[in-house]
């Protein structure tokens, strides 16, 4: 739904329900809370059981803490039994956070048999695959004949125990994942065939994805962009299977590490992004504002060092910039596609060499071209043929440095076990500051004076 059709009404937004998803409203609550907080809460508080849980995990988190305060536990409750595993375990970690004895009425008011999927998803680590599988599947005995499984999946879907089912997982007697097939190709089956029969007559055809459970998310999220996949089975001890991760909480975790990534490399802490304390925002943003204070000084010293030979050429003062500027901005592309890469798996330690080398021509190809360009602007604006000598090499060395270190600074941090898209930036400036400011003044003072 575009922004200019969200409904901000909270009568005409109850009325029309059962036209939108979840997210449309979801949408719709942000833009009322924005106008009244009253009304928000009193929309929420009249949504329907069966889609407030899902309108709940699409609000931001610091509106969904709101509702987790002001919902009622029996609100809660209900809205918590109508989700999926994975995301009844959610709501439930979120709210412990914020009350632990109102999450424990919540859990409390469960069936038993949803408390114990949730005790399961709970002892994974937030890293690991089985945090984000769900349990909720369809599943069929080797054994068993399409007829009949096509039959039980017809009843738990009248009973609404499953949703969004893609494929059915074949089993043996021990619950060992053996296969998968699509819906798409199950229906064009002759249904009194046993699926070992099926898939005996084409093994390699029905081969099934799958992760471990303890299997790093990352991990999971680049075979979801590299097979194209919709869904993938997760498996436990001995290859059992216990669950499934679909698509859509894969793309969950790629905008979350694309969005921590853009955070980081800004030096912003995504955590704090969300806060309403302002203050404490404000606090964790100066941290990198600090550091980056500290090189700022640094690159001034530098230019210190030459302050004789700024006052002796002024023009040196008005061109200045113009390096840093350049090596900064081609450090900063350089660094974008290199920490990029290696949070995809593009690149790694071992084929390093190549990508760094890559970088290296880029900057010098680019230096070349703009030293010609700038030593002509400069040699015009200031009719002297040497000055644009000087801007010209400094800005070939300058490109140079940002090229080369734009692209070692990532891997250097990843050989420490250290999150390349942190502090790479900070290190950067300072050294295409320092690289750029130097280089432009020391020639200055060897060739012009």
């Amino acid at each position: 739904m575009p922004l200019e059709d969200l409904i901000t009404d909270p009568n005409e937004l109850l009325e029309k329900l059962d036209s939108l998803h979840p997210s449309d409203i979801a949408n719709s609550l942000k833009k009322i809370e924005k106008n009244s907080v009253d009304d928000f809460f009193f929309t929420l508080k009249n949504l329907p059981d069966d889609i407030l849980g899902e309108v709940l995990l699409e609000l931001p988190e610091n509106l969904r803490e709101d509702a987790y305060s002001e919902l009622s536990i029996e609100q809660l409750t209900d809205a918590v039994d109508e989700l999926e595993s994975d995301d009844q375990t959610d709501i439930i970690q979120e709210i412990e956070e914020l009350d632990i004895d109102k999450a424990k009425e919540i859990y409390d008011g469960l069936e038993e048999e949803d408390k114990k999927e949730i005790d399961w998803l709970k002892k994974y680590e937030e890293d690991e695959a089985g945090a984000y599988m769900q349990t909720e599947l369809f599943s069929a005995n080797i054994k068993e004949t399409i007829g009949e499984s096509i039959e039980r999946l017809k009843q738990a879907k009248a009973e609404d125990e499953l949703e969004n089912i893609h494929q059915v997982f074949i089993i043996d007697d021990h619950k060992i994942l053996l296969a998968s097939i699509s819906l798409e190709d199950l229906i064009i089956f002759d249904f009194n065939k046993t699926y070992d029969e099926v898939i005996k007559e084409q093994e390699n055809k029905y081969k099934a994805f799958k992760v471990d459970d303890d299997e790093d998310i990352d991990e999971v999220a680049k075979k979801f962009e590299q097979y194209d996949l919709s869904v993938v089975a997760v498996t436990g001890y001995q290859g059992m299977l216990i669950g499934r991760i679909t698509s859509d909480d894969i793309l969950d975790v790629i905008e979350e590490n694309a969005t921590e990534q853009m955070y980081q490399l800004a030096g912003v802490d995504d955590d704090f992004e969300h806060e309403d304390n302002l203050i404490a925002t404000a606090k964790k943003r100066a941290m990198w504002l600090f550091l980056n204070l500290g090189t700022a000084i640094l690159a001034s010293l530098v230019i210190g060092i030459f302050d004789t030979v700024i006052q002796s050429y002024v023009a040196l003062a008005i061109l200045m910039p113009i390096v840093a500027s350049m090596g900064g901005n081609a450090g900063t592309q350089t660094l974008a596609v290199m920490v990029r890469q290696l949070a995809l798996g593009d690149i790694d330690l071992d084929n390093a060499r190549d990508a760094v080398k890559k970088e290296v021509f880029i900057s010098i190809f680019n230096g070349f071209l703009f030293a010609l360009i700038m030593g002509i602007i400069a040699w015009i604006w200031f009719d002297e043929k040497l000055l644009g000598v000087v801007i010209g090499l400094s800005m070939i060395m300058n490109l140079f440095s940002a090229g080369f270190f734009g692209a070692s600074i990532p891997l250097i941090l990843k050989k420490f076990d250290i999150d390349p898209a942190v502090g790479s930036t900070v290190l950067l400036t300072t050294v295409t500051d320092i690289v750029g400011f130097f280089s432009f003044l020391m020639l200055a003072k060897i060739i012009l004076l």
